[in-house]
C-alpha cells in the first residue's frame, strides 16, 4: 500500500504486546488514543487504498478471514479456513448466520459479491481492481472486456459464497484478510449513493467498531463499539480514538503527556529514545522507496541515469543519520523478511541483492554516458515529491544532498505536499521521483511485483517492459503450482528490477512505537494492519 500496503507473513516474527495482567473491561479508562501520520480521505475500499484507510477499516470491518498473532488467517466471518476443491479453483465459504451490520442488516454472501464487483470494475479508482487478477474473468472485467457480474464470486444462498479461480492461487486464502477484499452493505451502497464513505456516517461496518465523528475533512475520528458483533466477549474497549500526528516530536510529547496509548516515532526523535522503556521496535515486511518517472520527455527515461542515481545513495548513511530509527538499508524492491524461497531456503530479498548498491565513481561514469545517450544539455532538473511529513521531507534532502555532491550537473527540487497533493502528483505523473512505499499485501514477492506490470493502474511511473510483463503473467497463471518454475520467474522478476531500476529502494519499515505499558493484545503484523480490536488496558 501505499498503498498498500497487506496481512501474512510465515516465517516472520510477529511482535505482539504480550497480556500480562488481566483483560479489565471495567478500567476506569476503557478507551485507547492512536495515531495516524496521514490524513483519513475515505472509507470505500473500492474507491481509495492508502494506510491510514485501511488502518482504519481493519478495525471497523471484517472479511472472510482475520490474521492471527501467528499471521496466519483464522476464521471471521467465514466459519473456518476453506481447503479448495475441483484442482484448487474452487473456494466456497460458510458464513456467520449471526453476522450482521452496524445497522442490523445481517451479514450475506451477496455482500461480499457486491463489493467485489465494484472494486474489480475498471471504473474502480482505488488501484486495487488488479488483486482480483487470478479469478475467473477478473482481468477481463478490469479491461472493460466483460460484465462485472461475469466475474467469479457467486451467492449460492443468503450464508454461501463462493470463488472460482482461472488457475490455482496457493497463496489466496492469505489475502483473504485484506481490505481490499472486505464486504459492502448494499442498503447502504443505495441509500449514500455517491456520498458513501466520505463520511463516517455514509457507511455501514461489520466489524467490531463503527467509525464515528469523521467529517471528510477533519483530523480526529473515533472508533466506537458496534452492538452487533457477533463475537462480543472477545472485545475490550469501548472506543478506538484517531488523530492524525505528522511530526515525531509532537507525538512524543503527546505520548508524555499521556494523549497517546501508541506513539509512531522517527528521526533524531526517535535516536534520543532507543532506550526508552516504552520503546518498541516494529518490524514490517514493507520497502520505501523513490518511483521513478520513466515518462517520454522525463529526465529519468535513461536506464543508466537511472542505475547512477541509485548508486550514489548511501543507504547506511540515511539509516543511521536521518532516520535513527532501527529502519534498515533496503537495496531491493521486495523487502527481507518477507519469505524465504522454498526452493533454496534463502531469504529471497537477500539472495536476489545486487552486488553494487554504494559506488559514486561508477555512477560518475554511468551518468555521463546516459546524459549524453538521453541527449540532455546543460543542467538536469528533476524534483523529488513525497508528503509532507517531517520525515519524509529529511529523507527527500538527503536525495537531493546526495545527487548533488556526486551527480554533476544534476540539480533536484524538493517538493513536499499534503497527503492529497501528493496523489494529485502521483495520479497526474507530475513527478521525477516520487517518495513512497509499499507494504507486501501477502507474504509472496508477486505482491510487490504486481504493481509495477504495464497494466497495473498502480504503475504511476510508467514502467513498461515486456520481459517484466512475460515473466509475471507466467508466474501468475500457469507457473503458479510448480513452485521450482515458480520462484524462478520471482527470482528473474527481481533481478531484471535490479538492473532496469524503475524504483530505487531506499529502506525497509521497522517502525518505532513509544506504547503504554498497560495497552496489551495489540497484534502487530509485518504484513499488513496493526490489530487494535482485541486490544485490552491491563489494570
Amino acid at each position: 500500500m501505499r498503498k498498500l500496503l497487506l496481512t501474512l507473513m510465515v516465517g516472520a516474527s510477529t511482535v505482539l504486546l504480550a497480556a500480562c495482567g488481566s483483560k479489565s473491561s471495567s478500567s476506569k479508562r476503557n478507551s485507547v488514543s492512536l495515531m495516524q501520520t496521514s490524513e483519513l480521505l475515505s472509507l470505500d475500499t473500492s474507491e481509495h487504498a492508502d494506510f491510514t484507510t485501511w488502518n482504519t477499516l481493519e478495525n471497523s470491518m471484517e472479511g472472510l478471514y482475520r490474521a492471527n498473532q501467528e499471521n496466519e488467517p483464522v476464521p471471521a466471518s467465514a466459519t473456518s479456513v476453506v481447503k479448495p476443491t475441483d484442482h484448487g479453483l474452487t473456494y466456497t465459504f460458510h458464513l456467520r448466520k449471526n453476522a450482521k451490520w452496524s445497522n442490523g442488516d445481517p451479514l450475506t454472501a451477496q455482500d461480499f459479491v457486491t463489493a467485489w464487483r465494484r472494486s474489480v470494475s475498471p471504473t474502480s479508482r482505488s488501484g486495487y481492481n488488479y488483486i482480483f487478477s487470478g479469478i475467473k474473468n477478473a482481468d477481463a472485467i478490469t479491461a472493460n472486456k466483460k460484465s462485472p457480474k461475469t466475474l467469479g464470486a457467486y451467492a449460492l444462498n443468503k450464508h454461501t459464497f463462493q470463488v472460482k479461480l482461472e488457475h490455482p492461487m496457493p497463496y489466496f486464502n492469505k489475502m483473504m484478510v485484506l481490505p481490499a477484499f472486505f464486504p459492502e452493505n448494499p442498503t447502504a451502497l443505495k441509500k449514500f449513493s455517491s456520498k458513501y464513505g466520505t463520511q463516517s456516517k455514509y457507511m455501514y461496518y461489520n466489524g467490531p467498531f463503527k467509525v464515528t465523528s469523521w467529517n471528510g475533512t477533519n483530523d480526529n475520528w473515533t472508533l466506537k463499539r458496534n452492538k452487533y458483533y457477533y463475537d462480543q466477549k472477545a472485545i475490550h474497549l469501548n472506543e478506538l480514538k484517531y488523530s492524525v500526528v505528522k511530526d515525531a516530536n509532537t507525538a512524543h510529547e503527546l505520548f508524555d503527556q499521556k494523549k497517546l496509548d501508541d506513539a509512531t516515532i522517527t528521526g533524531v526523535t526517535a535516536k534520543g529514545l532507543q532506550k526508552n522503556k516504552d520503546l518498541i521496535h516494529e518490524r514490517k515486511a514493507g520497502t520505501y522507496y523513490l518511483r521513478l518517472n520513466l515518462r517520454k520527455g522525463r529526465p529519468l527515461t535513461n536506464q543508466k541515469m537511472r542505475q547512477a542515481l541509485s548508486l550514489v545513495l548511501n543507504r547506511k548513511q540515511l539509516t543511521k543519520d536521518v532516520l535513527a530509527d532501527g529502519s534498515e538499508p533496503a537495496y531491493t524492491y521486495t523487502s527481507r523478511d518477507l519469505t524465504k524461497d522454498p526452493t533454496t531456503g534463502k531469504d529471497f530479498a537477500t539472495e536476489t541483492k545486487p552486488a553494487d548498491t554504494y559506488d559514486v565513481a561508477k555512477a560518475k561514469k554511468l551518468w555521463a554516458e546516459g546524459v549524453k545517450e538521453s541527449g540532455q544539455k546543460g543542467i538536469v532538473k528533476m524534483d523529488v515529491v513525497g508528503d509532507d511529513q517531517t520525515i519524509t521531507k529529511n529523507v527527500a534532502q538527503f536525495v537531493q544532498a546526495s545527487v548533488k555532491k556526486s551527480l554533476p550537473g544534476a540539480d533536484v527540487a524538493v517538493k513536499s505536499l499534503p497527503t492529497k497533493g501528493q496523489q494529485s502528483a502521483e495520479a497526474n505523473r507530475a513527478f521525477d521521483m516520487e517518495q513512497t512505499f509499499w507494504l507486501a499485501d501477502f507474504a509472496d514477492p508477486i505482491s510487490f511485483m504486481g504493481i509495477l506490470q504495464s497494466s497495473n493502474p498502480q504503475d504511476y511511473g510508467k514502467y513498461k517492459d515486456s520481459y517484466f510483463d512475460k515473466q509475471y503473467q507466467e508466474a501468475s497463471s500457469f507457473h503458479a503450482a510448480d513452485p521450482k518454475q515458480y520462484w524462478q520467474n520471482m527470482r528473474n522478476l527481481q533481478e531484471h528490477l535490479n538492473t532496469t531500476m524503475p524504483v530505487v529502494p531506499l529502506y525497509q519499515m521497522v517502525e518505532s512505537h513509544l506504547v503504554n505499558p498497560n495497552l496489551k493484545g495489540v497484534l502487530r503484523h509485518p504484513v499488513g494492519e496493526d490489530d487494535y480490536t482485541r486490544a485490552y488496558l491491563s489494570d
